[in-house]
């Protein structure tokens, strides 16, 4: 059965930094397109970055282009999503995703960012 937890999120203030984690089972993740996805409050679904299994490497909206990093951990089948200079516009659930076409979603986890 293919599992997604993520872990991490929590109050911050602007300009601060938080971690979240996503722990995959069920799949390798060196086989799988994995994404992190964030919905705003009253706001629709907006993918935030992405990590590649064709070789292509990361990816990542632009509005959080060199604050934010997505990594993996092959042995501990885990992705991670490094934010930086959090903004109060980041705040936001943010889900784990497997797959190109997300077929696998985590139940999602918040990160609030004000003062």
């Amino acid at each position: 059965e293919v599992q997604l937890v993520e872990s991490g999120g929590g109050s911050v203030q602007p300009g601060g930094s938080l971690r979240l984690s996503c722990a995959a089972s069920g799949f390798a993740l060196s086989d799988s397109h994995m994404s992190w996805v964030r919905q705003a409050p009253g706001k629709g679904l907006e993918w935030v970055s992405g990590f590649y299994a064709d070789g292509r490497g990361t990816g990542y909206t632009d509005s959080v282009k060199g604050r934010f990093t997505v990594s993996r951990d092959i042995p501990k089948n885990t992705v991670y999503l490094q934010m930086n200079y959090l903004q109060s516009e980041d705040t936001a659930f943010y889900y784990c995703t497997k797959g190109d076409v997300p077929n696998a979603w985590g139940k999602g986890i918040l990160v609030t960012v004000s003062s």
